[in-house]
């Protein structure tokens, strides 16, 4: 019966090729799925490879076809002509969607996608050899009424050269990637039982799987059309289907699993025992995601940038008295501040992952223009509180969180969220990289948690009077308590100096440090004014606008050129580290960022001491380091294969043998010990 439905529904789709031929089709006019040869390189490196390209382009009504299409329809084939020297790997196709017609199950792309390819070229050819490729490629453009076999000649002329890759260029196939499947890694498990298919996928709890289907590489699983039932369990995901009326497979099959939309992972199965899963949410994972982040925000507030912003309050708190009404109001707009600001940045960050960007938790600080405007703003409060100034004056988000009420009270939050949540500390990072893989209302959920965490101490102070009556009763020490957390700001803006540093070099450095300087000079011709009694917060404000934009403007566009390895470490590259672990070396990788705080702790206490690199280098140890500071998709693409968001991260490859994930808080003996 099935193979009557398949007939039946190829003639209905060829019923229209006259109609198609009319409307331009077999040449006779513009394709129906537009599609464009791109390279990622224009200069591949001899003996390296560059990702190649079909950039296809349905119009709208029409779709193509996954490699396996499905009930009907047509892959996508292609004939090369290429020079000597150069080969092209096999296609690999982005996650597909399911497209339901007439009862048969069709596997397709309704809007634009990218077919890639690796294309390798020999190690003999020389330098700026012309390297002409050719494609000639057929594809299937179909609507739910018609199909069309389109063709197109392709080219693409590169020049076999340094292997260098433009940012856009960058930006555009690593978005591409984003929709390929990702080699699951562990092996999956099938049965076939009574005309039913049972796949067991192990599958963590905490990762986030919404819209799944399961998409069979080969004919002989599964009935495409047939209703998928997914259960979940702890660690196990099982799929349970119609199996195909075609012989049963013997042996390991492949297949596709989304989980998202236009994301999934490459799964390996072989025959075995499969559960019966017991049907359960993600609630535990969920759970402790929250409860991790509930306690990395709470140790945020030890941050050197947070603490005298939260002495302030605690200073406002004390002055406040036995007024609870009062007390509470600030404590709970202040909360408000913490966690909408951490709603919002985590938003931010789903929205520009969704959009295809290679982001991170602390996407912020790899801007260094969002450090520039943070140097100013640290190096305003600092003078603040040393007494140069009064803040109030200025108004704008600074200005708010200077001030007293709900106001006040709510921007001081804000400005807390943003300046701290880029450290990423102890019970964070598991948080932060659940957060990016469970379905949104968790995920905001988990976000929300780490701004409660950050605001728990105002909180605590504000609702517990007995913790608040042993505040010392307000006095001269006020002033002075003020004068000394000054201190830890100005630090704080040196740092964001010297990170800026890092980022654009000392080009950057120089600028940031100029604006920090002009900008203590308006602030102190702003508060010589105050003293008279006199006005100029509007001015102040508005020449702190100008002189932010303009600093901005002249920042350097580009990162300062680094060393790639050193006598101690090599730089992160994928590549490398399959090189060295196929050699049976044993690699410490660890991912850090000059903004990171934790990060930089465990450099100076644990991994840079000599006793470790003693212990290292008797035992061979390759050590790896990624640097996160300015934003890196590489790395922000293996931070996420380990179920990571952020920085810091900690790996240890022993010979043979798998990542073992390290504490986030190192110590030496920590480190010798794995090579003893």
């Amino acid at each position: 019966m099935r193979i009557f439905q398949v007939i039946f529904m190829t003639f209905a789709l060829l019923a229209g090729f006259p109609a198609a031929w009319a409307q331009g089709a077999f040449g006779g006019g513009p394709a129906h799925i537009t599609a464009e040869l791109d390279s990622e390189s224009d200069r591949p490196a001899p003996g390296g490879s560059t990702t190649i390209a079909f950039a296809m382009t349905p119009q709208q009504g029409w779709h193509g076809y996954w490699e396996n299409p499905g009930d009907a329809g047509l892959g996508m084939t292609v004939d090369w002509t290429l020079p000597k020297g150069v080969s092209v790997g096999t296609l690999r196709y982005p996650v597909p969607e399911t497209l339901l017609i007439a009862g048969l199950m069709n596997y397709v792309y309704e809007g634009p996608y990218a077919v890639l390819a690796d294309l390798r070229v020999a190690a003999d050819i020389a330098p700026g050899t012309r390297l002409p490729i050719r494609a000639k490629a057929q594809w299937l453009a179909c609507t739910d009424k018609v199909c069309v076999p389109e063709t197109g000649d392709l080219s693409l002329d590169l020049i076999a050269g340094d292997g260098a890759v433009q940012p856009a260029a960058r930006s555009r196939f690593d978005a591409w990637r984003t929709h390929l499947p990702r080699p699951l890694g562990s092996q999956a498990h099938y049965a076939v039982e009574n005309g039913r298919l049972r796949l067991s996928i192990p599958y963590p709890a905490g990762a986030q799987a919404k819209d799944v289907h399961l998409f069979p590489l080969g004919a002989g699983l599964a009935r495409y059309a047939a209703p998928q039932t997914i259960t979940r369990n702890d660690n196990q995901m099982v799929i349970e289907t119609a199996a195909s009326a075609e012989e049963a497979p013997v042996g390991q099959v492949q297949a596709v699993l989304r989980t998202g939309d236009h994301v999934g992972f490459l799964l390996t199965a072989v025959p075995g025992a499969v559960a019966v899963p017991a049907k359960s949410g993600q609630a535990g994972a969920i759970l402790a995601a929250l409860g991790g982040a509930l306690l990395g925000g709470l140790l945020l507030n030890i941050m050197p940038c947070v603490f005298p912003i939260l002495g302030l309050k605690a200073m406002s708190l004390a002055k406040a008295g036995g007024d609870e009404r009062l007390v509470r109001r600030d404590a709970l707009a202040y909360a408000a501040g913490v966690i909408l600001t951490c709603l919002a940045l985590g938003g931010l960050l789903l929205a520009l992952r969704a959009a295809g960007h290679a982001v991170g938790w602390a996407f912020q600080l790899q801007d260094p223009r969002i450090t520039l405007a943070l140097l100013l703003l640290v190096t305003a409060i600092a003078f603040n509180l040393a007494g140069l100034f009064e803040l109030r004056a200025m108004g704008g988000g600074a200005g708010l969180a200077a001030r007293g009420g709900v106001m006040g009270a709510f921007w001081t939050g804000a400005l807390v969220a943003f300046v701290a949540t880029p450290c990423t500390g102890p019970f964070m990072a598991a948080a932060m990289g659940a957060a990016l893989l469970l379905p949104l209302a968790a995920a905001l959920a988990i976000f929300a948690g780490l701004g409660l965490g950050l605001a728990l101490p105002f909180l605590l102070l504000a609702y517990a009077p007995a913790l608040r009556h042993r505040l010392p009763r307000p006095g001269a020490w006020m002033g002075r308590l003020q004068k000394i957390l000054a201190i830890p700001m100005f630090l704080t803006a040196l740092g964001l100096a010297w990170l800026l540093g890092q980022q654009r070099g000392v080009a950057g450095m120089t600028i940031g440090l100029g604006a920090a300087l002009i900008l203590a000079l308006l602030l102190w011709w702003l508060g010589t004014r105050q003293h008279r009694g006199k006005g100029g917060g509007l001015v102040a404000a508005l020449a702190a606008l100008a002189l932010l934009a303009g600093a901005a403007t002249a920042l350097p566009t580009t990162a300062p050129a680094v060393a790639a390895n050193s006598a101690a470490s090599v730089a992160f590259a994928v590549g490398k580290l399959d090189a060295l672990r196929a050699a049976n070396k044993p690699v410490f990788l660890y991912f850090t960022a000059d903004w990171c705080l934790t990060c930089k702790a465990n450099e100076a206490a644990a991994i840079d001491r000599e006793d470790v690199r003693a212990a290292f280098a008797k035992a061979g140890v390759t050590v790896m380091v990624g640097d996160w500071t300015s934003a890196d998709p590489a790395i922000t693409r293996f931070l996420e294969s380990q179920g990571r968001s952020g920085v810091p991260l900690y790996l240890w490859y022993a010979p043979g043998k798998d990542a073992m994930v390290l504490p986030q808080l190192l110590t030496p003996a920590t480190l010798t010990g794995m090579v003893r």
